[in-house]
C-alpha cells in the first residue's frame, strides 16, 4: 500500500469517528424535549429534575467526546506506527533486491573456488575443514537466500543442523552444470557426425537439434548448428514453400548466434549462407540487400577463420556473381544503396584457386567455377582441364548434381 493510500485510510477513520461523535451529540439534543415533558401538577419538581438531568447529560457528553478523542489519538498512534513499519519493510525489500546481484556474484565466486577469502563463521570453517579431510577432492558449497516472485523466501545454507542423510543427498551445483555441458558436447559431436553423412543422417541431425531447441536456445555453438541443419533441409527439399520456411528459420537462428557472440566465425558464415539462400526468393531490392549482408558477414568469417577453404569458395561465388551483374542491375544497386557492389572474374578465380590450394579436390562445384572463370578470361585449355577434374568427382549431394548440370552446359559451349 502506498503512502498516499495510508494517509487516505487515516483521514477516513478520523472522519468516521468525528461523524459518530456528531451523531451522538445530535441524538442527545433531540432527546432533551422528550425528557422535559411532565405532569403539570409536578412542574416545579420536574423542572428541578430536568435541570439536574441536563447537567448530568452535559457532563456525560463531554466525557464521551473526551473518550472518543482519546480513541482517535490511539488509532492515529497505531496507524503512525503501522506507516513506520511499512516504510521500514519497503527499505528492507529494496536492500534485499539490491543485494541479490552481489549474492549471486559471491555464490559464483565460491563455486569457482574464489571464495576462500570470504568471512565465514567458526562452525562453518570447522565443518568445511572436516569435509576437506574426508573428501579432499570435493568442496562444500552453499547458496544464499533468494526471494521468489511470490514473496516467499527459499534458502539452502551450510548449517551444523543438517542431518547426514540430507548432506548425502545434496549435490554441488557444479555437478549439474558439468553434466549439462557434457550432454551438450555429446549432442554437438553427434550432429556434426550426422551432418557429414547421408540425407537420412542430416534429417536425424535436424530432428535431434529441434528437440533441444528450447534448452539451448542461447548457446551460440548450438544455434549456428541449427542454422546449418536448416541449410541441409533447404538443400534436400524440392518444395518452394518448404525451402522458404527452412531458410527463414535458419536465418533467424544464425542472426541470433551472431548477436550473442560476434566473434563466432561459424555464426557469421551461416548467417551469410542463409542470406544467399534467401535472395533466391526476394525482390530485386531485397536480393541486393541480402547480397551486401552476405559479403559483410562472409568477410568477417574469413577474418576469424582464414584457414577454411569453404569460405574462400563462397567468396569466389559472390565475386563471380557480382562480376556477372548487368549494367541495369548495377544501376539499381547504386540507386538503392549509394555504392553498387564491385568485383571481377579475376578476383573470383583467385578465391577458387585458394580453396583448391588449401584442400585439393575440395568440391565438384569449385572445379566447375574454376572452369567458368578460365572460360570468361579466354583460357579455354585451363577451362577444359578443370572440366575434366569436375567430371572425375562423383555426384553425391544435391549440390553435386546441380554442379553436373552446369558442367554439361559449360562443356557444350567450350566444344563449339
Amino acid at each position: 500500500m502506498s503512502r498516499f493510500e495510508n494517509k487516505g485510510l487515516i483521514l477516513g477513520i478520523m472522519a468516521g469517528t468525528a461523524g459518530i461523535s456528531l451523531v451522538l451529540i445530535w441524538y442527545r439534543k433531540v432527546r432533551k424535549p422528550g425528557a422535559a415533558v411532565c405532569i403539570p401538577d409536578f412542574a416545579d419538581v420536574g423542572n428541578k429534575l430536568n435541570s439536574v438531568g441536563m447537567q448530568h447529560e452535559t457532563h456525560n457528553e463531554q466525557g464521551a467526546v473526551m473518550v472518543l478523542h482519546r480513541r482517535q489519538l490511539q488509532i492515529l498512534e497505531k496507524l503512525n506506527d503501522l506507516l513506520i513499519s511499512v516504510d521500514e519493510l519497503k527499505r528492507e525489500v529494496k536492500f534485499l533486491k539490491e543485494a541479490i546481484p552481489k549474492l549471486e556474484e559471491l555464490v559464483r565466486d565460491e563455486l569457482q573456488g574464489k571464495g576462500d577469502a570470504q568471512r565465514v563463521s567458526p562452525s562453518h570453517r570447522a565443518a568445511r575443514r572436516r569435509k576437506a579431510e574426508t573428501t579432499p577432492a570435493k568442496e562444500a558449497t552453499s547458496s544464499e537466500e533468494a526471494e521468489s516472485e511470490g514473496g516467499y523466501l527459499t534458502a539452502h545454507t551450510d548449517t551444523e543442523g543438517d542431518s547426514e542423510e540430507e548432506k548425502g543427498c545434496k549435490k554441488p551445483p557444479d555437478v549439474t552444470v558439468q553434466s549439462e555441458e557434457e550432454e551438450l558436447l555429446t549432442l554437438l559431436r553427434q550432429v556434426d557426425s550426422l551432418h557429414k553423412g547421408s540425407e537420412d543422417d542430416k534429417k536425424e541431425s535436424f530432428r535431434l537439434l529441434l528437440e533441444k531447441d528450447d534448452k539451448y536456445e542461447n548457446c551460440v555453438d548450438f544455434l549456428w548448428r541449427v542454422a546449418r541443419a536448416y541449410g541441409d533441409m533447404f538443400e534436400m527439399t524440392a518444395d518452394t514453400e518448404e525451402k522458404k520456411k527452412y531458410v527463414s528459420d535458419g536465418k533467424d537462428k544464425a542472426e541470433k548466434a551472431v548477436q550473442l557472440d560476434a566473434s563466432s566465425a561459424e555464426s557469421h558464415q551461416w548467417f551469410a549462407i542463409m542470406c544467399g539462400y534467401m535472395s533466391q526468393f526476394e525482390s530485386v531490392q531485397n536480393k541486393i540487400r541480402n547480397g551486401y549482408l552476405f559479403k559483410e558477414h562472409l568477410d568477417k568469417a574469413i577474418e576469424l577463420k582464414p584457414q577454411d577453404p569453404f569460405l574462400y569458395y563462397l567468396n569466389g561465388r559472390w565475386c563471380y556473381s557480382v562480376a556477372q551483374l548487368s549494367w541495369l542491375e548495377k544501376k539499381v544497386a547504386a540507386a538503392l544503396f549509394g555504392t553498387p557492389p564491385t568485383s571481377t572474374v579475376e578476383e573470383a578465380l583467385q578465391n577458387f584457386l585458394k580453396a583448391e590450394e588449401m584442400h585439393p579436390g575440395y568440391s565438384k562445384y569449385n572445379y566447375v567455377y574454376l572452369a567458368k572463370c578460365y572460360k570468361d578470361l579466354g583460357q579455354k585449355n585451363n577451362a577444359l582441364k578443370y572440366c575434366d577434374s569436375a567430371l572425375s568427382v562423383l555426384s553425391v549431394t544435391n549440390e553435386d548434381k546441380e554442379a553436373q548440370k552446369d558442367l554439361e552446359a559449360l562443356l557444350l559451349t567450350l566444344k563449339l
